[in-house]
């Protein structure tokens, strides 16, 4: 029982000396404020007892400011960050458009360049806006059409050389046969001046990409690197447009002829921009020159000569109608070949 009389004793005497403790600190601060108290050394011994828990608090907040000052310069910084990260990708995609841009300048200049060089050629710049599925390598589609004043049959180059001839017109898009086109045929010669050989280019089937220079004679004057270039003759072409030239060089199958594989002048691959030829004032072909009259046997030179221009003419429709007939029956065999594939298969399934 006395024990715990003593107990409670001690935590009255405990509980007093806080009150008195608090009074104690509490009349310090406010004589302190108002500076018109002298702390005794009663008060000493309060300040100096409660001097570290006041550093404590004063460190447990200024930890706590700076947090708080962490946690804004954070979100700050992430907000910033954001704007930065937008920022880039709006500087790169207007990095991307100046190279578009840049890329597409360039490939104008160079029209213009060939439109300032070939004065003889009424010229309309084109892009590219399509190539057909079925014929890619064959047929491409362009952004201009008969109120731009393009019609069939114009000529279609770059400044690097010949790309087709418009094979259908529409108001406001054309569709481009290609020279790489097994249908295409171009009359052309080397351009080399020992030479100057006829014969006509056609695209490939087997090599679409490179096609070739038939109908040469087997012992006429062609060698591996003649530059190629149009004829003139045929009324779609004008004269001297650069097709390519010569990679290799084999003899036709009937050996009285020869052909040549060609690489063009012309990236179709990366055809973009085109330019078509509306009006050419350039001069027809020079008429072929009659040959020496021998005494006596005098014949018109003119007449002659005409027979003879004629007879060329009439032996280049020739070779055409021969290679039409070709296609026409390697697109019957084609069309055959798929029919009994067809009934194969149908007799097959059940």
């Amino acid at each position: 029982m006395s024990d715990l009389i003593r107990k409670k004793t001690k935590s009255k005497k405990k509980i007093a000396a806080l009150i008195f403790l608090f009074i104690v600190v509490f009349c310090s601060v406010f004589f302190a404020a108002r500076g018109t108290f002298n702390p005794g050394p009663a008060d000493k011994t309060a300040m100096a007892i409660l001097s570290p828990f006041q550093r404590g608090f004063s460190w447990v907040g200024s930890q706590l400011t700076f947090l708080k000052d962490s946690v804004i310069e954070i979100k700050n910084f992430h907000s910033q960050n954001k704007l930065l990260r937008e920022e880039v990708e709006l500087l790169r995609a207007q990095n991307l458009t100046a190279s578009e841009f840049a890329s597409e300048n360039q490939r104008l200049r160079a029209l213009l360049g060939y439109k300032q060089v070939a004065t003889q050629f009424d010229l309309v710049a084109a892009s590219v806006i399509g190539r057909e599925a079925d014929t890619w390598s064959s047929v491409i589609v362009i952004n201009r059409g008969t109120l731009d004043g393009v019609a069939d049959n114009m000529a279609v180059v770059t400044e690097m050389g010949l790309v087709g001839h418009i094979s259908e017109a529409g108001l406001n898009s054309s569709k481009v046969q290609l020279i790489l086109d097994p249908r295409s045929s171009v009359g052309t010669l080397i351009q080399r001046p020992e030479s100057r050989v006829a014969g006509i280019v056609e695209g490939s089937i087997n090599n679409p990409h490179q096609p070739r220079m038939v109908n040469i004679p087997k012992n006429s004057d062609v060698q591996v690197e003649d530059m190629v270039v149009t004829s003139g003759f045929g009324g779609v072409y004008p004269k001297g447009i650069v097709v390519g030239k010569i990679k290799e060089i084999h003899n036709d199958e009937g050996g009285l002829l020869k052909y040549g594989i060609m690489e063009t002048s012309v990236n179709f691959d990366k055809l973009e921009d085109v330019a078509v030829i509306v009006a050419s004032r350039e001069a027809p072909p020079e008429p072929l020159q009659p040959p020496p009259q021998v005494p006596g046997t005098e014949t018109d030179p003119y007449e002659t000569a005409q027979k003879i221009q004629e007879a060329q003419m009439i032996q280049q429709q020739a070779q055409e109608q021969v290679q039409q007939a070709q296609q026409q029956q390697i697109q019957q065999a084609q069309q055959q070949a798929q029919q009994l594939q067809q009934n194969s298969a149908g007799g097959v399934a059940p």
